[in-house]
Parts: structure tokens; sequence; C-alpha cells
């Protein structure tokens, strides 16, 4: 069960309160339709409203920090990491204190990049305008020794294909989330939550029915998503797409 809320993006231009409330509003809904775990996909939610949503909510809470952090560490060879991500997501050190907790001697470059979220959403994946974004961006970091950039953003493996072009085959992009469907998947074995198997079922509920939310889901799934549902934060699905 997916909700997005394209009706208050971008999250990663709010401030960490407004954030917050957001975030604790869009787990009540999920929470309100019986999900088991809740997992926080979007970067700029965990690393600003995580804390308080495992205070409150009933369920298990997984973030998208931790997981990155730890394919990071485990992916870098020189110990100098990149981090790029929306300005709440570098602006909170989440990703910063992350990587530390698991190796403290690492050197961390953090940069915001806000301007990948709308060519991802408009789907300028591969072409010379994302080109000259990403060498303004990303310029030096292969220079300073960095070997493994953690793409601290759900829109940015899109992209994946021209900052790899853009850093050289000596840097290697961490996508956190693999490794956080990994993670999900061992947190409901170990409480005997896991669904030992059966037909799996996709629903998609959207605050405000985007015009190219479909196509741009389409483009990370590989596949058709099939309904997309319009509903309003705290109340019942009202229209479909």
């Amino acid at each position: 069960m997916y909700f997005g809320d394209p009706a208050r993006f971008p999250y990663g231009t709010k401030s960490a309160d407004t954030i917050i409330r957001f975030a604790v509003e869009d787990a009540g809904f999920l929470l309100s339709r019986g999900v088991k775990l809740v997992v926080v996909a979007c970067h700029s939610a965990s690393s600003s409203a995580l804390p308080e949503l495992a205070r409150r909510l009933p369920v298990p809470v997984l973030g998208v920090v931790e997981p990155g952090a730890r394919a990071a560490v485990r992916r870098t060879k020189s110990n100098r990491i990149a981090v790029i991500g929306t300005t709440a997501t570098i602006g909170s050190g989440a990703y910063e204190q992350a990587i530390r907790r698991l190796k403290r001697d690492v050197e961390i470059i953090a940069k915001p990049t806000p301007l990948f979220v709308p060519l991802a959403e408009e789907g300028w994946l591969d072409n010379e305008v994302t080109e000259a974004v990403a060498r303004r961006y990303l310029a030096g970091l292969s220079d300073e020794g960095v070997d493994t950039l953690l793409l601290g953003c759900t829109h940015f493996p899109l992209l994946a294909r021209v900052m790899g072009r853009v850093l050289g085959p000596t840097v290697g992009l961490v996508d956190s989330s693999e490794e956080t469907a990994v993670s999900a998947a061992d947190l409901l074995a170990g409480q005997g939550l896991l669904n030992p198997g059966g037909p799996v079922r996709h629903r998609f509920y959207l605050s405000d029915l985007a015009p190219n939310f479909q196509t741009v889901g389409e483009r990370f799934l590989g596949e058709p998503m099939g309904e997309v549902v319009r509903a309003s934060v705290g109340e019942a699905p009202e229209r479909k797409q």
C-alpha cells in the first residue's frame, strides 16, 4: 500500500516542523487501512520525521537513511563518501550522523542538489540539460577522492545513468531502496509478521491525482501500475484514476 502526497509536494523545501506534521498525517492514513509496517520512503521525511513517527505509531517504522548509510559504508574503500539530496535532507545532517555511527573515520561531503527532483519528475533523465546540472552539482567529487555517492532522494536513481557518466567509473552510486527492502523483510520476519505466501496486491493512493504520477511510477517499477486512487488525508478514498 502506497500513499503519495503530491498535493503538498515537494517536502524537501519545507521546514522540519512542517515535514513532521505532514508525515504524521500520512502515516495516520496508512494506519487507518490496517498496515503492519510503515516504510518512510521519502528521504526528507526520514531525515526529519522518523523519530516522531517511531514514537507515535503502534507498528514498526523503517526509514531509508540507516539502510542507505549501511550500503555506502560497505561500498567505500577510500573512506570518502558524498551524499546528495534535497535541501531538507542535507540540512538535517541525518546521513552524516548515520554514516559516522557506523564508521567514525569516514570523510563525508554532503551537497544539496534540489534541481534533480524536477528533472526526474519531468522525465528529463538523460539529456544535455540534465548533464549540465549534474556537472555543476557533482564537479570535483572524483578529484577529491570520493569513491561512493549516496543518492539521498527517492527520485535520484532515475538519473543514475547521467550521474555515472559525469563522475566516471571510479565513483560507485548507492541507492538505499534495495537495502531498505531487505531491512523491511528482515524486520517483518523477526517479528513474525512476514507473509508466508499468497498473491500480492498493490494499492496506490494519492492526495492529488498528479498528471505525471503514473508515468513516473511506471519508470520506477518497470511495469504498469494499475489503479491509482485519490484520497484526502484522514478521509475515505474519493475517486479513481
